[in-house]
């Protein structure tokens, strides 16, 4: 444990320049005490590492000195394609081996690509979520990740909305975890072809001795893919039917997203007598898409899935009790 914060010390000073015993403190999670004994031990051993006083002082190293001490462990080689996602990395629980996998990548690179690189980072950010929309929780999120490291049958119950709401228990072997819109899934084969499970759904987890067997033919970016395309042709089990007045219609692409709505706009019918359009629209699960629906208010109502409509059934007599007449 030392050796590995011993190097990191080397490391920042080596990346970032001079360095206050405080700023590295908070750098390594240790106290200022800590790293003075850190910096006495680096330069016994030969390090060139110095001190300068006053406010604007700290510690550095000397000028030209660089080294190439930067072997990274197979966690932190397993992170990498993590280092520009801080907040998926850390659900992980990957965030340490993140921040030591950038720290000796950096060293590695020449001063001009490491230049390069920082200059990056300053000027892109990826944010994968949502406007106003708070993460998942996603309490079992690392246990199924440890069962996909170690190739880990996993029994789990969980919470689906089709096709009858209600907890189901399956044996799961866990193939892929996905990050879509700030949204964790389970890529994963049951009894049958492999399926997708949203891990915020999943209420208990429990680890079973069984050892999964990944198939050959089996690739995470391939399914995820033809997933993403089946659901946005929007399968009949995967739609909500609904009418709409041409308010309700015209307010389709801000409700829905310009993809869904042309979706759903393919599937429009003639306006009957009273003026209303029928058409189905991709639907997530019964929560979302009824609150999707709440959104168009008496612009819209929705005909099927009967879980779909006896959630807005319930959802709107609670809200009528809360405005009475």
């Amino acid at each position: 444990m030392r050796a590995s914060r011993l190097l990191s010390l080397l490391l920042l000073l080596q990346n970032r320049g001079r360095m206050s015993a405080t700023q590295l403190a908070a750098e390594l999670g240790v106290t200022a005490r800590t790293v003075y004994r850190d910096v006495e031990a680096l330069a016994t051993a030969g390090v060139p590492i110095y001190a300068e006083q006053g406010p604007a002082g700290g510690y550095q190293l000397m000028d030209g000195y660089r080294t190439r001490l930067t072997g990274m462990t197979a966690d932190e080689a397993e992170s990498l394609f993590l280092t520009g996602m801080p907040q998926p990395a850390a659900e992980l629980g990957l965030g340490a081996q993140v921040a030591a996998a950038e720290l000796k990548l950096m060293a590695a690179l020449p001063t001009p690509y490491r230049d390069a690189s920082m200059r990056i980072r300053q000027r892109f950010h990826l944010d994968a979520r949502g406007w106003y929309r708070e993460p998942d929780a996603v309490p079992h999120l690392l246990a199924v990740a440890e069962a996909l490291w170690q190739d880990q049958t996993i029994e789990v119950r969980y919470r689906r909305w089709a096709p009858r709401p209600g907890e189901v228990t399956r044996r799961l072997h866990p193939l892929g975890l996905v990050l879509k819109a700030g949204v964790w899934y389970l890529v994963a084969a049951g009894r049958g072809q492999p399926r997708t499970y949203r891990v915020s759904a999943i209420v208990d987890l429990r680890p079973l001795p069984e050892t999964v067997t990944r198939p050959d033919s089996f690739d995470l970016a391939d399914f995820w893919r033809a997933h993403v395309e089946r659901y946005e042709r929007a399968d009949t089990d995967q739609v909500a039917v609904v009418r709409l007045t041409p308010n309700g219609v015209t307010a389709l692409p801000d409700v829905l997203g310009p993809k869904a709505a042309r979706l759903a706009l393919h599937t429009l019918t003639p306006a009957d007598r009273d003026g209303w359009h029928q058409a189905t629209i991709p639907m997530e699960n019964v929560p979302h898409t009824a609150a999707t629906l709440l959104r168009l208010g008496p612009n819209a109502q929705a005909l099927a899935p009967t879980q779909l409509v006896a959630h807005l059934t319930d959802t709107i007599q609670e809200m009528a009790r809360l405005y009475p007449a």
